[in-house]
């Protein structure tokens, strides 16, 4: 057990030799966080400074995070100036300081008239460094090697990333992070087959993409269908998938509507517009998805029927809060509906996919055990009041199929 034990003998600086322990740690590459708190500089909002070791374009540094209440401002100094910029902040704008190295904790205090105490405890177990590379690359699920990037424009052929592409390769990766945590937390056991449905489909970037990263990468059984509305893409995929040899992978023509499987685990609509967000989400329950992934564009049916309660018109008669709003209430809405049929919804800002300010994503992950809907009906119902709402396709769409209470 350790034990926090001031210096046995006061050093004639104790700030002085907090500095210096700072300097070793960092010589020895031992740095793994320093703390500066107690703000008591002209910044009223800055709460903290966190400091750690990092390297750009080869060279170490330390990275200074500070933290207000609204917002973190992040700003990378050399070793030498970054030690300087610490000597300066102690005590005149922060009062406490705490070093973690891979060995000890030290905690510099400053009482209200400036003198210091310096504590030091041993690690009870070694600590590892943390990773210090500043652009070091985050983690991927698939890889620039896979043959379908060089067959899609996103990698040459000696499988090096397009710069043109990099945003589209961040794209897709992200798209396959968030549906790799919503599969791991689903109902879905690992050895069973999937079913996905990709509604709107376009060139193919994420049907490929998750068709090779459960089969690939996974090693799991899956039929990936991709449906699209322009012929010319659903050729050029399919004549691609069979080049390529990816078994179970085939691309449909038609859209939500028309292409309607019997079953499905994993379904995904981006950027249906307006209400076939609404008949993706409706073909994703009746079929049975585990999954359900959605990128919501355009909501033309309720911003036509909101009216604005007395409280907010004056904040709704400009355009721009109104189709805002609307856009709110109708994401809001799908996403209580899920909720009502038994799935775990989260709505968030997700990348945009195809270099378009909408990025919202809504995934829903269904339950085991289902809950009683009823307390968020009426919710719901009070919201569609509130606004004066008549309809919502989705909820008209659930109704029909005796799927909504």
């Amino acid at each position: 057990m350790s034990v926090t034990v001031p210096c046995a003998k006061p050093a004639p600086d104790q700030r002085a030799q907090f500095l210096t322990l700072l300097e070793t740690s960092l010589e020895q590459n031992a740095l793994v966080k320093l703390v500066l708190a107690r703000h008591v500089g002209a910044q009223v909002d800055l709460q903290r400074l966190i400091i750690k070791p990092l390297t750009v374009k080869e060279q170490p540094c330390l990275s200074f995070v500070y933290r207000y209440k609204t917002r973190d401002i992040t700003r990378n100094f050399p070793l030498d100036e970054a030690q300087a910029l610490v000597a300066e902040l102690l005590p005149e704008s922060f009062r406490n300081a705490h070093l973690l190295t891979l060995t000890d904790e030290l905690q510099l205090e400053f009482s209200k008239k400036g003198k210091p105490m310096l504590h030091r405890t041993a690690a009870q177990q070694t600590r590892e460094a943390p990773a210090a590379g500043h652009d070091r690359e985050k983690k991927r699920y698939l890889e620039l090697a896979r043959p379908f990037l060089v067959d899609l424009g996103v990698t040459d052929r000696q499988h090096q990333l397009i710069p043109a592409m990099s945003r589209k390769w961040k794209q897709i990766n992200k798209f396959i992070e968030v549906f790799s945590h919503a599969l791991s937390s689903s109902v879905l056991s690992a050895e069973q087959a999937l079913r996905v449905a990709d509604f709107g489909s376009g060139k193919g970037y994420l049907t490929f993409a998750i068709h090779d990263y459960l089969t690939n990468t996974l090693q799991r059984q899956a039929q990936v269908t991709g449906v699209e509305l322009r012929q010319d893409m659903v050729t050029l995929c399919n004549t691609a998938a069979a080049r390529l040899e990816h078994p179970g992978l085939t691309f449909e023509h038609g859209d939500v509507r028309t292409v309607v499987p019997s079953e499905i685990d994993v379904m995904i609509a981006l950027h249906a517009c307006d209400i076939a967000t609404d008949y993706a989400i409706h073909t994703g329950i009746r079929c049975g998805a585990a999954i359900i992934m959605c990128s919501p564009c355009c909501h033309k049916q309720i911003r036509l029927q909101i009216q604005s309660p007395g409280l907010l018109k004056p904040m709704l008669q400009y355009g721009l809060h109104l189709g805002q709003q609307a856009e709110m209430v109708t994401d809001s809405l799908r996403a209580l509906y899920l909720e009502a049929c038994g799935y775990e919804t989260k709505v968030f800002e997700f990348i945009s996919l195809e270099h378009t300010n909408k990025n919202k994503m809504i995934l829903a992950v269904k339950r085991a055990q289902p809950a009683d809907p009823s307390a968020l009906l009426e919710k719901i119902q009070a919201l569609k009041a509130f606004y004066a709402i008549e309809e919502h396709c989705l909820e008209s769409l659930l109704k029909a199929d005796g799927l909504l209470g």
